[in-house]
């Protein structure tokens, strides 16, 4: 059970961080009071295999920095009944850049994106005003000790 890793661009910088992200992956489950004996996989890709699944999936026809494909849909009530989440799939090259925009350590970026993905697989979702303000607060409490 955990959270397994994937890095298909073989960043070896990226590598130092999973420590970090293995901290904040049973953090989530931690703060959302829920046992953490589930699996979800990340996957560390280029901007190209991004664009790829944004178009196939979302008919999206750009990069973006991080996709998931949950195993459940919905209110996030059904995930319980699954031990595996899903994939996030975070872009590499979007973890450097968003860094360096923002003004913040690649360690910090790539943590982000990854809990960001892991409540997407949980349910969450910030498509309405209200459900985003629901997210973004638990992936700043999740966060908050992060530099």
């Amino acid at each position: 059970m955990g959270l397994h890793i994937k890095n298909l661009v073989k960043d070896k910088e990226l590598r130092a961080f999973y420590p970090d992200l293995r901290k904040y992956f049973k953090k989530t489950f931690e703060v959302l009071g829920i046992d953490s004996d589930y699996d979800v996989s990340l996957i560390i890709v280029d901007p190209q295999k991004t664009q790829e699944l944004n178009r196939e999936f979302r008919s999206i026809d750009r990069p973006t920095d991080v996709i998931t494909f949950a195993e459940i849909d919905g209110d996030g009530d059904d995930f319980e009944d699954e031990l595996y989440l899903g994939d996030i799939f975070v872009n590499r090259a979007a973890v450097y850049d968003q860094a360096k925009e923002y003004g913040h350590s690649v360690k910090r970026e790539f943590c982000f994106l990854f809990v960001h993905g892991l409540l997407h697989t949980l349910g969450y979702d910030h498509m309405e005003k209200d459900d985003e303000k629901v997210m973004f607060d638990l992936q700043k409490k999740i966060l908050e000790d992060l530099r």
